[in-house]
């Protein structure tokens, strides 16, 4: 008979242990990670705040800062938070959330560089606010938060044209509608003027992440090209996605022209028919976009007056083109290929004349 104490646990119960241990030391390092975090940009806030009022009580003017951070650098040499510019920032930091206001709160619950990149690409207190909601909740890197900011998400995000207020229940028609964006900016693909349907789907599909990414949290992309079959006849759905949160799929129709009236009926077929082939009685209506190269809002408001479907549609954006006076200042191909080929007979005859004055031995090095 074993002591007591001897026995070791079997290896599904010292799993299970080792499990729910590792979870909360990762939470615990989480919760540790954002007290940090928090105390030091309500140092920074505070900073911030003493550099302004010292500014407008007292008059001290702009140099007072390049002597701060000589000063506060040579007094905690290991601390790399007191440059120059990163005492400017702090400012800026007390100055776009006054005292007990709700972005402050928020402001610091991201990290700092994320707060600078915020200060200095938006300028607006509310899309502040909103680009910090946005970055808490999705958990965004800086670099991606840069790319959102840079591209127009406040600006973007429930855009589009949709029926949802009529075809869904208010509870989820205003969260259906922030789901879309107008335009979509599809950047990172390369089409030419050629390129047809298929071709965008297929780039779509090559860069599956960047469009996640511009689609937004929650969705999965189910597949291409999936096929529905209906009293024998197969079709096919362009992009077929599932979004977790909202528990419902979304078709995605792609046109490379403007929006037509017909193509809400065939959009309103698609989402009929996922939801009686694919749909459980846990998925919400499935939503429908169409995404074309452009619309006019009117014909897409009047083409989807007749649906009572939720469909949305939306315009896309590929390469973004240069401004029209940068674009008007550059030379035409033509003219590139007068200038190259004027270049290339100078050289040529540079050449000709140099080979024709040497002598055999003065071309060689010595």
């Amino acid at each position: 008979m074993s002591k007591s104490g001897s026995l070791f646990p079997t290896d599904d119960n010292y799993t299970t242990f080792l499990r729910s241990l590792k979870e909360r030391i990762r939470q615990a390092q989480i919760k540790a990670a954002l007290a940090v975090n928090q105390e030091l940009l309500l140092l920074y806030w505070q900073i911030g705040q003493d550099i302004l009022e010292r500014q407008q009580e007292e008059g001290w003017g702009a140099k007072v800062i390049d002597r701060l951070a000589k000063d506060l650098k040579w007094e905690f040499p290991e601390m790399k938070g007191f440059s120059r510019s990163n005492l400017k920032y702090m400012r800026a930091f007390a100055e776009a959330y006054p005292p007990g206001e709700i972005g402050q709160q928020l402001a610091v619950q991201i990290p700092w560089f994320h707060n600078c990149m915020i200060l200095e690409k938006v300028k607006d207190p509310q899309k502040r606010v909103w680009y910090i909601q946005k970055t808490i909740a999705n958990g965004w890197s800086r670099n991606v938060l840069v790319m959102q900011i840079e591209s127009g998400l406040h600006e973007r995000q429930g855009g589009a044209v949709t029926n949802f207020e009529r075809t869904l229940p208010p509870s989820q028609s205003d969260l259906a509608h922030q789901l879309i964006k107008d335009p979509y900016a599809l950047d990172f693909l390369t089409l030419g003027e050629e390129a047809q349907e298929r071709d965008l789907e297929r780039g779509l599909v090559e860069h599956i992440r960047d469009f996640l990414m511009e689609l937004g949290t929650g969705f999965a992309f189910v597949g291409s090209q999936h096929p529905l079959e209906v009293s024998g006849k197969e079709y096919r759905i362009d992009l077929l996605f599932y979004h977790i949160p909202l528990h419902r799929y979304v078709v995605i129709d792609l046109k490379m022209g403007e929006f037509e009236p017909q193509h809400s009926g065939q959009m309103s077929f698609y989402v009929a028919a996922v939801d009686n082939l694919l749909g459980t009685d846990r998925d919400d209506p499935t939503i429908g976009i169409i995404l074309c190269k452009s619309k006019d809002r009117t014909i897409v408001e009047y083409a989807l007056q007749g649906s009572h479907l939720p469909i949305g549609v939306s315009s896309y954006q590929l390469q973004s083109k240069l401004p029209p006076a940068l674009e008007s200042s550059l030379p035409s191909a033509e003219q590139l290929e007068i200038v190259l080929n004027t270049a290339a007979a100078s050289i040529e005859a540079t050449l000709d004349e140099t080979s024709q004055s040497e002598s055999p031995d003065e071309a060689l090095p010595s």
